[in-house]
Order: C-alpha cells, then structure tokens, then sequence
C-alpha cells in the first residue's frame, strides 16, 4: 500500500465525485494530497478524514491567481508536487445546443480548457527542476464518443484530450508524463445533467449502452488514476485511457 509513497499529488475538483475517490485513493498509498476545490468546506472535510498528510484549499480553477496560490500552498506545506490532477469540470444540461447560453459556454471553456492551460503553466516549471512528475486530466468518453445533447461539453472534453497528447509529446524530454482518463457517465453530481434528467427510464437508458451494465464510480476512476501516478505506468504517456465499461468498443 505504498505505490505513491514520497509523492504529493494536487486534485482539483476533489470535494466530492471522482476527485475525492482519487484524494483518498493516492492518501491509501501514500501520497501527500492537495484537496483543492470551490468547495472548501467539502475540501476541508475530505482533508481532515485523510489526515495529516492532506491540506485543503479553495480554488476556482478558473482564476490562474487561485491556481497559483494552490500550488504555492502545495510548496509551502509538502515541499514538492509530483501529481497534478487537473479533475474539476462542468457541463450544462443535456439538451439542445442552441440552447446553451454564452455564459454558461464561457464557464465550460474555463473549467475544462483553460483550468489545464493555467496548472500547466504554474507546475510544470515546478517538476522540471525536480527531474520529472505526471499530469492527469480527467476527460470523458464524450471527447471520443460524442452524442448529441452535450455539444459543448463534448467539444471541451475533445480540446482536453488534443491537449493531453500534445503535451505529452513535448514535455517527454523534461520526464513529465501527461495522461487522460475517459470515465463514461459517473455516480457523481454532474450525472443529472449528463442525462437532462434523472429518473429510473433514462438511467436505464445510459446503463443498455454500457457493456458491463453500470455506471463508472468514484473508485474505479480513482484506481485508474492511481495507476496513471504510479511508478508502474512510467512508459505510459499520451494516453486517454477508457474506464467506461466498454462504452467506447
């Protein structure tokens, strides 16, 4: 259970969903954690429950002054940062793409695009100097597999899954390993817009296309992105790495 030992890892979006799985994942082997998020009460309260060896901070990923201060608070705290999960998004509600108002476009822009250029741009000088370390975004099955009613999501999603590989070109020589992970629709808050609506039918509906017959879950995204961190995938880079149950064969 040491598989991350001596490494820090920030995890943006890690109050809840997928986030938190990851923060208590990595914490299980090891790893010093940044719990960041808007959130700062659920950060908090993820941090307290791992213990010592986690701090919370509030970030909105949106700002490249709260990025800067989060790593600040990552260097201060732990001395280093080998893992950068770049894992808070946004969506808005399954439905027709003309309906999707500019504010609520500039917001997915922010989020699920530019959040990565402003973490990359603050950590990667950071693990230069240290001799190397790994980024992690969470994408989507919809940047593979897109279907309508999530247009701009999807095309966020695509742009994060573009970036990931081209980043992973040219940051090889530096030792910085860039990754993505594809989740089909999850178990997290987000999964009511995901759908448009929850209900019993349209649940139904989203689990017949999954081969294996569920919705993703925090912890197998987590484990997924454990492995990404970990020493065992250091020839792994430029990957978007399906965790979708089969969604995408």
């Amino acid at each position: 259970m040491a598989r991350l030992e001596g490494k820090v890892a920030i995890i943006t979006g890690a109050a809840s969903g997928f986030g938190e799985g990851m923060a208590r994942r990595f914490a299980e082997e090891g790893a010093k954690i940044v719990v960041a998020d808007l959130n700062v009460e659920g950060a908090e309260k993820v941090a307290g429950e791992i213990g010592a060896d986690a701090i919370a901070v509030k970030t909105d990923v949106a700002l490249r002054s709260d990025i800067d201060a989060m790593v600040d608070a990552a260097m201060q705290r732990f001395g280093r940062i080998d893992v950068m999960v770049n894992n808070a998004g946004f969506t808005h509600r399954n439905g027709d793409l003309l309906g999707v108002d500019e504010n609520t476009f500039d917001l997915i822009f922010a989020v699920n695009m530019k959040a990565i250029y402003h973490a990359t741009q603050a950590v990667v000088p950071i693990m230069e100097k240290q001799g190397g370390g790994s980024i992690i975004t969470t994408a989507s099955t919809a940047g593979l597999r897109p279907r309508p009613g999530l247009t701009w999501y999807n095309a966020s999603k695509g742009w994060a899954i573009t970036a990931t590989k081209s980043m992973a070109v040219e940051l090889a020589p530096k030792n910085i390993r860039v990754n993505a992970l594809c989740p089909v629709a999850g178990e997290t808050g987000m999964l009511a817009s995901f759908m448009g609506e929850d209900t019993p039918e349209i649940r139904a509906r989203f689990k017949s296309v999954i081969p294996l017959g569920r919705f993703s879950t925090p912890l197998d995204i987590a484990n997924a992105a454990l492995w990404l961190a970990s020493n065992e995938a250091e020839f792994i880079t430029g990957v978007a790495l399906e965790v979708d149950g089969g969604r995408c064969i």
